[in-house]
């Protein structure tokens, strides 16, 4: 009965190739999500990718799993081709080389269908996450009307996006106790991709926002509580519960809306304003890839659009 049961719900969660291969293949896809990664978001994009495909294959006609062949991976990757950009392309195929890799390991089926299969080609020196000027910058943070809870919750934690350029999964995942002190000056400690933990000195404006957010809000006693948190419907306080990133996301959106702000920025873009800014003014890429926690300053350089502003320049210089 137990073993009917474990069946049925291992079928309602995988595709129909991977449940018609047997309970073995079920739990072996399964465990390729839970056991085999780590990071959330890519979990989220990897289990959209493999499902969209092997939903996909059924369609087409594809018998079995271990039917599927290099023809239907290219052809699948080609029909990506004509609506997403090469960077999600590459990583859809990424997902589906994983995870039959992982099943050939599992003995689950012979071959890696993906593995022959190459993707479209991409070469970036510049990345595409919209940049604010530092007078922007400023702009957005002076807007924010610091006599209520959440505006001192929007400003702080965009402040901390700014200036010790952090991920917004890394500040979200933050407790109180990681705001601290440390040779009289206070100090961050996110916990970045791969479960690495990543401390940084605050910048004496991002001090003193932290300052103010958690005194103003009375959470800074909380130490295992989340830093940034919702807010009570009714009450204007803040509640015990994270804040999760799509609702920071609409945050930044309404804020930048409200500053008056045309660019449309999104959590990313302050990491990318704050490199930017240091770069601009005598810091060091390796410097800038240290305070990021980029394991190459190649990944760094994405983030540094002070090309743009030569750019921008140089078209100036067509006068007619």
């Amino acid at each position: 009965m137990n073993e009917l049961m474990l069946s049925s719900s291992v079928s309602a969660l995988v595709p129909v190739l991977v449940s018609h291969a047997g309970e073995r293949a079920g739990v072996r896809f399964l465990e390729f999500f839970t056991a085999n990664i780590r990071n959330a978001n890519t979990r989220r994009a990897y289990a959209r990718a493999v499902t969209e495909f092997l939903t996909w294959c059924h369609a087409v006609g594809v018998p079995s799993l271990a039917a599927v062949a290099p023809l239907h991976v290219s052809t699948w990757i080609e029909l990506q081709t004509q609506t997403l950009a090469a960077p999600s392309v590459k990583q859809r195929l990424a997902a589906i080389r994983h995870l039959f890799d992982w099943l050939v390991v599992g003995q689950v089926v012979p071959h890696n269908p993906a593995a022959s299969v190459r993707g479209p080609s991409h070469t970036s020196r510049t990345g595409k996450t919209p940049v604010l000027d530092p007078s922007e910058a400023r702009q957005l943070l002076d807007s924010i009307d610091i006599r209520t809870h959440s505006g001192l919750r929007d400003r702080a934690l965009i402040a901390l996006m700014v200036f010790s350029f952090a991920r917004v999964g890394a500040a979200l995942a933050m407790k109180v106790e990681d705001v601290y002190t440390q040779n009289r000056r206070l100090w961050v400690r996110l916990r970045e991709k791969g479960g690495k933990q990543h401390a940084m000195p605050c910048h004496h404006t991002l001090e003193a926002y932290l300052h103010v957010y958690l005194v103003g809000t009375g959470i800074e006693a909380d130490l295992k509580g989340p830093l940034f948190r919702t807010i009570q419907r009714g009450t204007g306080q803040l509640s015990a519960a994270a804040l999760p990133q799509a609702n920071a996301h609409a945050m930044v959106r309404r804020r930048a809306l409200a500053a008056g702000l045309k660019t449309p920025i999104g959590n990313h873009t302050f990491r990318a304003t704050g490199i930017t800014a240091y770069l601009k003014n005598g810091g060091s890429l390796e410097n800038a890839a240290a305070m990021a926690n980029h394991a190459s300053t190649r990944t760094t350089q994405l983030y540094d659009r002070r090309r743009d502003e030569i750019s921008l320049d140089e078209v100036e210089r067509v006068r007619l």
